[in-house]
């Protein structure tokens, strides 16, 4: 440690009084240089101005004009890495394409994602467009490839890359080019939107050009209903079991896993927006015609009416709905029963299922006064809204990590359940918390099988209340402030120091407030 100046060793320093600081310039208040503010005017000036304004209709950024979650190119990355036959290629900076490559690869992608790297020159030149298409031409390998998605990050969207220029297929392989920048796409899971709107729009256009291929599986000899929202694997089977005695089958799952499941989703009569933030989805399938219902298969109210509002658009006998509902409402009632949920509990997340959850909280006993989630409001999402409204809770659409906060410090619940830096800010204050994503949203909700699937994990979470309180005295004054890092004594603590700099921010925070007055 010798020769190591440490906290202690610059005691001695003087403190400019406060009469001979130093005047602080501001600084500039739109972040980095490369804010969102910023790059979106470059992104206009460029010529992607139609396709801005088209996501600002359809994802609404509301309070916060950034995102607050991971990149949202990680979402339309996952849906096109889950794809069979399916190639992917990012433009962006390199230090994007790593991070989203690593977090596709942590979440078990196994898939080799392409990357077009790029300089300044190549980007201002248009060099970097010559390299995307060279690289596109490259992997058209029609025995390897069904499709080809290119992705322009924040750069090249903002630098105006023309991916619409590439061409629409190569040896009979598909290009998909689809903008995904941070500054037009509030959350990852409507980034999942543009890709799926994107590639349900171009197999549209291929039925209506001639004949397609009928699924790997074959056609169903019932009327199909698509499923529209990622979901846990038996949800599906599940959900299809309940459509049976209705005279009708659970359909593909958008996103789907293969291109030729775009035609068959594209074949129902009907589209459960299980999911309600697929707005361009959504589009495509009006588009075609198909009638689209909100809400899902969750818990005994959510149950009955969805599967009411599934007989309904599809024409079905009153009679016929009435055995469906009560082949299954009395199993659901009977899991409920026996998975009882007993305390408060505060949810939040950026999945857009967090209504569907709450209303299984809700009536497996819980008391959930704040529901949050990234995601917006839509039409949509009303049934279930309306339902929580109807009980006392409060739904905050398009929630800032601020709202999420602010309610569960305000709560003080049994349980948190949310994104990352809620739960540990709830443990920080010894209050039981779950993330959402991996413990919540990672199992089945629907029908039968989903109403009993949170009380284990929950009530787990809440009995450890006495060992986060242990854990919270334990540790108490350790980590914070002064305590911050690894002392080999006690901090050296400078109030003087503080009171200096404390004046300083005064000072430069009443020159902002003048300067804006002037």
């Amino acid at each position: 440690m010798t020769g190591e100046i440490g906290y202690d060793t610059t005691a001695p320093l003087t403190v400019l009084p406060a009469s001979e600081e130093v005047p602080m310039t501001s600084a500039p208040t739109d972040g980095a240089c490369h804010s969102g503010a910023t790059m979106q005017d470059a992104a206009r000036a460029a010529g992607k101005s139609e396709i801005l304004d088209q996501y600002a209709a359809d994802y609404p950024q509301g309070p916060h004009d950034k995102p607050q979650s991971m990149c949202p190119a990680f979402g339309s990355l996952r849906v096109g890495l889950r794809m069979r036959r399916v190639a992917t290629v990012l433009s962006g900076s390199a230090c994007c394409v790593y991070g989203l490559t690593f977090v596709s690869h942590f979440y078990g992608a196994r898939r080799s994602v392409g990357y077009v790297p790029f300089n300044s020159e190549s980007l201002v030149t248009g060099k970097l467009f010559e390299d995307i298409r060279d690289a596109v031409h490259e992997l058209a390998d029609p025995e390897r490839n069904d499709a080809i998605i290119v992705t322009n990050l924040c750069v090249p969207t903002a630098s105006g890359v023309p991916l619409k220029l590439l061409p629409s297929e190569i040896n009979g392989v598909r290009i998909i080019g689809i903008d995904v920048p941070g500054f037009g796409i509030p959350t990852h899971a409507e980034a999942k939107d543009v890709l799926a709107g994107a590639m349900l729009k171009y197999a549209r256009a291929e039925i209506e050009a001639g004949p397609v291929q009928a699924p790997a599986s074959g056609r169903s000899d019932r009327p199909t209903v698509a499923l529209l929202g990622e979901m846990f694997p038996a949800d599906p089977m599940m959900i299809g079991a309940m459509l049976a005695p209705l005279g009708l089958a659970a359909g593909p799952v958008v996103p789907c896993r293969e291109w030729r499941e775009l035609y068959a989703a594209l074949d129902c009569d009907v589209v459960a927006a299980i999911h309600p933030f697929y707005t361009a989805a959504v589009r495509e399938f009006q588009s075609a015609g198909r009638k689209v219902v909100g809400s899902a298969p969750v818990g005994l109210d959510g149950t009955a009416a969805w599967l009411a509002a599934i007989g309904d658009a599809y024409n079905v006998d009153p009679a016929r709905i009435s055995a469906a509902q009560n082949a299954f409402l009395p199993a659901i009632k009977g899991a409920l029963a026996g998975s009882r949920i007993k305390g408060t509990i505060t949810l939040s997340g950026y999945e857009g299922s967090e209504l569907l959850v709450a209303r299984l909280l809700i009536e497996s006993g819980a008391d959930v006064p704040y529901v949050g989630t990234a995601c917006p409001k839509t039409q949509w999402s009303a049934p279930d809204l309306e339902w929580l409204e109807a009980r006392g809770v409060k739904v905050k659409f398009r929630a800032s990590l601020e709202d999420d906060l602010s309610a569960m410090e305000a709560i003080r619940p049994d349980l948190a359940v949310g994104t990352t830096p809620v739960v540990q800010k709830a443990k920080e204050r010894a209050i039981p918390a779950l993330y959402f994503t991996n413990l919540i949203s990672a199992r089945p909700l629907m029908g039968p099988a989903g109403a009993g699937s949170l009380a284990t994990v929950v009530n787990a979470a809440m009995a450890g209340k006495g060992r986060m309180d242990d854990m919270k005295a334990f540790f108490e004054g350790v980590g914070h402030g002064d305590t911050a890092g690894i002392w080999e004594g006690s901090p050296n603590l400078r109030p003087d120091f503080r009171a200096a700099h404390q004046k300083k921010l005064d000072k430069a925070a009443k020159a902002a407030k003048a300067e804006e007055m002037i």
